[in-house]
């Protein structure tokens, strides 16, 4: 888990083995991964409405839908809603058949959310576990890794703005997710940090302009 002793362990790292690292790291500082303040199935749900949709856009729909079943819905109320409720926010019909299958499996027990069951999984049983639900796919499941679990070790390298913060961060082109794949690995096993560094070197880009 990333705690503040671990992220300045981790901070140090990237500096020893990536000193490209050095500049975003001095403007940024140690980051910290708060705690979430919501459980996993919740986590699950806003993440599914998040999904391919603008930030401000999205933060009305799950707004919404927040208003309608509480901030910490359980899988059985979310289960009772009717199509027309789903309508009535924004949620489109994929997001609800997507929603519904978390609900679904979550109330039947074929998905495990139980936080002690989860804390004793690998990050890879997690992934394999989260993309068995309809809508989520490895991204969606490494970044419930990333920020819900706080795993210090998990580098997204098909993510965009990670590929085009190294980018940035190291001036050059930006690499392929199969080669940002390979260039992480020397950043283990702390490239969480890493991947969080890489998307605050896009933010100190468009600040400087």
């Amino acid at each position: 888990m990333a705690t503040p002793k671990r992220v300045r362990e981790g901070c140090a790292h990237l500096l020893a083995t990536d000193p490209a690292f050095h500049a975003v790291i001095t403007a940024i500082g140690p980051v910290r991964l708060a705690p979430t303040a919501v459980d996993h199935f919740s986590y699950l749900l806003r993440a599914i409405i998040y999904q391919q949709l603008a930030g401000a856009a999205a933060a009305t729909i799950h707004g919404r839908f927040v208003a309608l079943v509480g901030p910490q819905p359980s899988p059985r109320q979310i289960l009772a809603l009717a199509d027309e409720e789903y309508r009535a926010v924004g949620v489109s019909r994929n997001k609800q058949a997507a929603i519904t299958d978390l609900a679904r499996r979550t109330a039947e027990g074929e998905l495990t959310l139980n936080k002690a069951a989860i804390d004793q999984m690998c990050d890879e049983e997690i992934v394999t576990l989260l993309c068995q639900i309809r809508g989520v796919g490895p991204w969606t499941a490494q970044m419930f890794l990333m920020t819900q679990l706080r795993r210090i070790d998990i580098w997204p390298s098909g993510d965009l703005g990670v590929r085009k913060g190294y980018g940035i961060i190291h001036d050059r082109e930006m690499p392929s997710a199969n080669e940002l794949a390979q260039l992480g690995e020397s950043l283990a096993p702390y490239r969480t940090l890493a991947a969080i560094y890489c998307w605050r070197a896009i933010d100190l880009r468009t600040a400087s302009r």
